[in-house]
């Protein structure tokens, strides 16, 4: 049974940092690509990065570029989001999820539909 396990989220003013955390399970983790989204109210699902879980080459969405970070620890089977200078804007669930590698993980990575595999949600509030 796959499960994908975020954590991280919380509370900050603008400018602050936090980092996720999206603990995997029940499948081939190094065979996948991995990506963090985030949805506010009333807006539609938004992708924030991606990852492929075998080499580790990813990107960030270019609304968060220079600010927010990917990257994981493949041994723990973990994809972490670090996110720095935090806006108002960022406030949203952030929700972490995979798909099989049928290709480059860059193709399309940010079609939420693509994805087989969520998680729950962490929310992330940042105040001004």
């Amino acid at each position: 049974q796959v499960q994908l396990v975020e954590s991280g989220g919380g509370s900050v003013q603008t400018g602050g940092s936090l980092r996720l955390s999206c603990a995997a399970s029940g499948y081939t983790y190094d065979r996948n690509c991995m990506g963090w989204f985030r949805q506010a109210p009333g807006k539609e699902r938004e992708g924030v990065a991606f990852i492929s879980t075998n080499g580790g080459s990813g990107d960030v969405a270019d609304s968060v570029k220079g600010r927010f970070t990917i990257s994981q620890d493949n041994a723990a089977n973990t994809v972490y989001l670090q996110m720095n200078s935090l806006k108002p804007e960022d406030t949203a669930m952030y929700y972490c999820a995979a798909k099989p590698r049928t290709g480059p993980c860059i193709s399309r990575w940010w079609l939420y539909r693509t994805y087989n595999y969520w998680g729950q949600g962490t929310q992330v509030t940042v105040s001004s």
